[in-house]
């Protein structure tokens, strides 16, 4: 069995899925085959896994940093949110159920027979599994069940370093406030403890640290600078995505859906450098000035359409729509785009129809099953090899899908509109494909760029294992581990 050290937080998004991401391409470049683990996680941002399931999409960016194709054993349970209390489980790769928040603390015991298979299989025939925790295990409200934290650390017997997020400020008070509140065995499997996202010169926390060490009597491991390539990477939480204004030229415009998921998409359009994209949130209109409007992916198509409407934001498309602009519609977007939108089994909420964007002559009818598939194919117009994975439920038919745009696994798929201004498909990740990116943009009418995106993600997992080698102490963490 593998060695193993879990990378928890003092609080939510201290930055551990960048650290565990950095310490997976440090050791792998020292020479030891890595895992990442996380046994559970909440994002609608998922990514497709070979072996036909779903994870998040820290957990496919640690696989990347480890050199090694993603699995549904580094990520065991994922919640994704339907509602404002509910989320839908998925328990290996697939869905088992649907449950309200409260009802989720009674099943939470039960998965984790589940959690501890997945983490032994990972651990098989490898050196090192870097687990990384979610929130903080200082809210003890949740201990009881607790498959997260140190339920898992437990349970698994894996030390635990504590990572602090200085740039939120109070970092003493939450490391030391977890020392504190914890129970015995729980603080027990504490080892250690680093310091994420210091500004500034270092050496002006000495003594921070050396408060910390004499309350805890914790190991330091480090203090971490903050990363300005993180920004490059993708992100896993919606309240993480942003404006990508680097770029000049040509305007992308995306509506910040409230379910908003799998927005990977906006990733290698964001590092482009003749583009600039921009996130519209709730209560501002759509900018007058887009080149293309970019309708995202959905948890719950039904629900992010009564949103976007909310906002008047299908006002504003229409008008976008009227000076001749660009939409383009992915997964959930692509079903908003149509007339009608089917849910007979009341799969996202009450059983029924709701009008669509009307945008495009297809209508979608929801079906429980999902499809989960990677893929791979070409753009039809010019023959550019795409690649991508699909991720959904429903089914999409109309006279517009007779424009179909892309040929996926020897099948032609997605809608246009007549003149091919308005556009969907049900395929994530197309623009990681440089050649189509290029030729899509420069239709539109952007100036021609052509970069290697998947070198440039590389290139910043290598400028990150350089940071933690710099100023963590990657020795010391190997020590620790178990």
């Amino acid at each position: 069995m593998a060695k193993s050290i879990m990378i928890q937080g003092a609080g939510s998004n201290v930055g551990k899925s960048l650290v565990v991401a950095g310490i997976c391409r440090a050791a792998v470049r020292r020479g030891m085959t890595v895992r990442p683990f996380k046994p559970q996680n909440m994002s609608n941002n998922a990514a497709v896994t070979a072996d036909g399931g779903e994870i998040g999409r820290a957990q496919a960016l640690q696989a990347l940093a480890c050199g090694v194709a993603p699995v549904t054993d580094m990520n065991p349970v994922l919640l994704k949110p339907e509602t404002e209390t509910g989320a839908q489980v998925i328990v290996q790769g697939q869905r088992l159920t649907s449950v309200k928040a409260r009802d989720y603390a009674q099943l939470k015991p039960t998965l984790i027979q589940s959690v501890l298979e997945s983490f032994e299989r990972l651990g098989d025939g490898v050196d090192l599994i870097v687990v990384e925790g979610a929130g903080s295990p200082a809210e003890t409200n949740l201990r009881t069940g607790d498959i997260a934290n140190m339920g898992f650390a437990q349970a698994a017997n894996v030390p635990v370093i504590l990572i602090g997020d200085i740039d939120r400020g109070g970092v003493i008070a939450q490391i030391v406030g977890t020392h504190v509140i914890l129970p015995d065995d729980d603080r027990d499997m504490i080892k250690g403890f680093a310091i994420n996202k210091f500004r500034g010169d270092p050496e002006l926390f000495d003594g921070g640290v050396s408060e910390i060490v004499s309350r805890t009597s914790w190991k330091h491991l480090g203090v971490i600078p903050w990363f300005d390539g993180a920004s490059k990477l993708p992100a896993e939480d919606a309240l993480d995505i942003s404006s990508k204004t680097l770029g000049t030229g040509f305007k992308i415009v995306v509506p910040q859906l409230s379910r908003i998921a799998n927005f990977d998409d906006l990733d290698p359009l964001g590092l482009d450098p003749n583009v600039s994209v921009e996130m519209v949130p709730a209560g501002k209109p759509l900018p007058l000035d887009a080149d293309l409007v970019l309708i995202p992916g959905s948890k719950s198509t039904t629900g992010d359409m009564a949103f976007f409407r909310e906002q008047g934001w299908d006002i504003d498309l229409a008008a976008h729509v009227r000076k001749k602009g660009h939409v383009l519609g992915i997964c959930g977007g692509y079903q908003m785009l149509g007339a009608k939108i089917h849910d007979p089994e009341g799969i996202e909420g009450p059983a029924g129809s709701c009008d669509g964007l009307g945008l495009l002559d297809v209508e979608t009818t929801m079906y429980a099953e999902k499809h989960l598939a990677e893929v791979h194919g070409t753009y039809l117009k010019t023959g550019d090899k795409v690649k991508g994975y699909e991720i959904h439920i429903g089914t999409t038919k109309g006279p517009d899908c007779a424009r179909a745009w892309l040929e996926i696994n020897g099948a032609n798929v997605g809608a246009a509109s007549q003149g091919g201004r308005i556009r969907g498909c049900y395929i994530h990740g197309l623009f990681t494909a440089d050649a189509f990116r290029a030729a899509f943009l420069q239709e539109l009418g952007a100036a021609a760029s052509c970069f290697d995106y998947d070198a440039q993600i590389d290139q910043v997992l290598d400028d990150l294992a350089d940071h933690i080698e710099a100023h963590f102490d990657l020795d010391l963490m190997l020590s620790l581990a178990k």
